[in-house]
């Protein structure tokens, strides 16, 4: 298996750093080589979610070829940067409680600015066990057992997962579909509340149908949040992972008047492929809100550990940055290869991919069962997709299969599914 660390950015973490970086510390001005995004890394056996436990979850083996298409990360090497941080708090050799997060901090508060246009306090910044946990923290902090929380389904399926398991009411607000896009549809949705309700989850951009939500959308939810005197959960861990020719914005930008009840998850994990790290923030700009959501972290013991720290200084930096560029542009090539593959075969669609690398694929139009289609794709073709239903109301005919990996993977994907529904060509 290959362990090496290979071809990627030559650059050096925030402790060797040569002229101006994200923390005021200095970079080398050579050129760095494109990172190699093409380079097979073999998963197997390293306890890889993605690929080693995909054969319990789908009956898929990657012996025999199968293709790992579903968990959420990506089949790449991060940033060299991040790697050599993780070489020196490991040649270090000590492992000791980690404090001076200020260059910590400070990588967020530039990345924020830099990358998104969004003037953030370091003071606004809480760290938290990866998104998932910064949900159950926000449920924690703000409502109470037996309380509605609202999600527009079909999203993510870790929101409804941890709405129930903390024993909270799940209300699902189904997207309308508008020229092969969700939308989001108001009218609708009033006489599915109960009035128990006292948080919203937003997904921005939105996972499993890779939508960018408009400003104007932005401000509606915001709208509708005050009149309902609800939180907004704004996560927004995919907003660096956006396709060429659009833009994402941070909610927190749009609506400014919503501050005192606006908590914006966000993580440098899903960015650089570094989700092992299990750390992410929540950034809450009012204090009596931030009080809350701090009383939360503390009353379970949560901070942020050794080398998660590290790994976000090291990737939130102008090297950071570049790597980002790079792996945007060979996502764009492999979502080009991916639809033409799958609007080629009759009754297939995918949805049009604003953001993320995730690709949510309609089967409606083949006539087949959910049943029937999930087979073709696990036995027939051999590929490990997460099953739309799980995604919660308005997912049950679709699947939602992973771009991030290797274009040859990409392409040997196209040529499965092809195969798989060839009778209906």
């Amino acid at each position: 298996m290959l362990r090496d660390l290979g071809q990627g950015f030559t650059i050096s973490n925030n402790r060797h750093m040569h002229g101006e970086t994200a923390t005021g510390r200095t970079m080398n001005q050579h050129s760095h080589p494109r990172p190699d995004f093409d380079e097979i890394i073999d998963r197997v056996g390293t306890r890889c979610s993605k690929w080693d436990d995909m054969q319990g979850a789908y009956g898929v083996s990657p012996d025999d070829g199968g293709l790992a298409m579903w968990v959420a990360d990506m089949d790449f090497r991060p940033p060299a940067a991040v790697q050599r941080a993780v070489e020196d708090v490991a040649a270090h050799g000590v492992y000791g409680y980690p404090g001076a997060n200020r260059p910590y901090l400070e990588a967020i508060r530039w990345w924020m600015e830099n990358r998104h246009g969004w003037k953030i306090d370091t003071d606004w910044i809480l760290t938290c066990a990866g998104l998932v946990n910064g949900v159950a923290m926000a449920l924690d902090a703000y409502t109470e057992a037996g309380d509605g929380v609202i999600v527009m389904s079909p999203v993510y399926h870790a929101f409804a997962r941890v709405i129930r398991a903390s024993g909270r009411e799940l209300v699902e607000l189904p997207l309308a579909q508008e020229d092969g896009l969700y939308r989001m549809d108001w009218d609708a949705w009033e006489d599915r509340l109960t009035g128990r309700e006292r948080l919203l989850i937003l997904c921005s951009p939105h996972n499993p149908g890779g939508r960018i939500w408009t400003p104007e959308e932005l401000r509606q939810v915001a709208d509708f949040c005050t009149r309902r005197h609800l939180i907004l959960v704004s996560d927004e861990i995919h907003c660096d992972l956006v396709m060429p020719g659009h833009k994402h914005s941070v909610t927190a930008t749009v609506c400014p008047d919503i501050a005192d009840r606006l908590v914006t998850l966000t993580a440098a994990t899903k960015t650089f492929n570094i989700a092992g790290a299990h750390i992410g923030n929540a950034i809450i700009a009012d204090k009596a809100l931030r009080d809350r959501f701090k009383a939360a972290l503390m009353a379970r013991g949560i901070s942020p550990g050794l080398f998660g720290m590290d790994m976000v200084t090291a990737a939130y930096s102008p090297e950071g940055a570049a790597w980002v560029d790079a792996l945007v542009d060979y996502l764009d090539g492999n979502r080009r290869i991916f639809d033409a593959g799958i609007h080629a075969i009759p009754g297939l669609r995918s949805m049009p991919l604003q953001a993320t690398y995730l690709s949510w694929v309609d089967f409606s139009g083949t006539g087949m069962t959910p049943a029937e289609f999930t087979a073709r794709v696990e036995k027939a073709a051999r590929i490990a997709a997460n099953h739309g239903a799980t995604f919660g109301t308005g997912g049950e005919d679709f699947l939602r299969f992973n771009l991030a990996t290797p274009r040859v993977r990409v392409t040997e994907a196209v040529e499965r599914l092809k195969q798989a529904f060839a009778d209906l060509q």
